[in-house]
């Protein structure tokens, strides 16, 4: 099956070979060559886990847990289509003269078509997120804007397509949820076993979600509900006092990250509750910050561990 998804692949690709290629015109910057290689890395990441849910499940098994029929069919689309997300990036960055960041070794925690769907949701919001926090960062090159916003939109379906298929509301909110590099990076670590070329960004502490456990159906996490985590305190890049206060921020659509207490930073764990008016995914960072920092300033001084992500319906 994986021959056929290149297949697929490269047939697609030859039917929109004779557009212009989104290619920039102008040397790259840093700014530009971090977005597009964070993206790459992403995109090999969603390409190898859509190929293995191409491959690792029959039709007749996606039919048994009562997805449509032709679902599998489209879950192989949707690979070849990462697929061809990867090589337009790969082909800008090459053509700028910049090794393009090379594939890894990944492992996917699923063990059914519904685990597996659950688990691409959570993996393509994050690719959402890293494309829309990116933008900004293209806005001088209205090319590779445009380029990255026409594969943004692609993802989007993808993911409304998933959510649909688990019966799910494929639109749960009316905001998505931008990432920084920094956010996105770290959040596609969790099925990273090694990497011949890491990219240069920080890795954070950890920082758990442990539950509500998401539901076959994304069935809505109710506002008001705790929300479960877990940190080392140990792995923190600063010494606090154990008994310093330590806040969750949820980062969530396109307001302001909303601040709870948590627990003192020795505890190792807390639960703060589902803000009302919370929907679709958010991204949770443990800070000292008792409020008043953007998703920027979490990412740039504010964040103890995380972020983690937080499917709420």
């Amino acid at each position: 099956m994986r021959s056929s998804i290149a297949i697929l692949a490269l047939s697609l690709l030859s039917l929109v070979s004779t557009a212009p290629a989104p290619i920039t015109k102008r040397a790259l910057s840093a700014n530009d060559t971090l977005v597009l290689q964070l993206a790459l890395y992403l995109e090999h990441l969603e390409t190898s886990l859509y190929t293995d849910g191409c491959d690792s499940f029959t039709d007749a098994q996606y039919n048994a847990a009562n997805f449509p029929p032709g679902f599998r069919e489209n879950v192989c689309v949707i690979a070849s289509q990462e697929a061809i997300h990867a090589a337009t990036i790969t082909a800008i960055l090459e053509e700028n003269g910049i090794p393009p960041v090379p594939t890894c070794i990944y492992q996917f925690p699923y063990d059914s078509p519904t685990s597996f769907v659950d688990l691409a949701n959570m993996i393509t919001s994050v690719g959402i997120g890293a494309y829309l926090g990116g933008a900004t960062l293209l806005m001088d090159d209205p090319t590779l804007l445009t380029s990255a916003s026409a594969i943004l939109t692609n993802e989007a379906r993808h993911d409304s397509y998933l959510r649909d298929g688990l019966s799910a509301s494929p639109f749960p909110s009316p905001f998505d949820t931008a990432l920084s590099a920094v956010f996105a990076y770290n959040l596609a670590q969790q099925f990273i076993v090694s990497c011949p070329t890491p990219l240069p960004i920080i890795i954070l502490p950890k920082l758990n979600f442990t539950s509500p456990a998401v539901t076959p159906h994304l069935t809505p996490i109710l506002a008001g509900t705790d929300l479960d985590f877990v940190w080392d305190p140990a792995e923190f890049f600063i010494d606090l006092e154990g008994n310093t206060p330590v806040y969750v921020a949820l980062i969530n659509g396109v307001g302001l990250p909303v601040f709870a207490l948590a627990g003192k930073a020795s505890d190792g764990k807390g639960s703060v509750p589902v803000p009302s008016g919370a929907g679709n995914v958010a991204f949770a960072v443990l800070t000292t910050f008792p409020g008043g920092l953007d998703g920027n300033g979490l990412t740039n001084y504010g964040t103890l561990a995380g972020p983690a992500e937080v499917v709420l319906s």
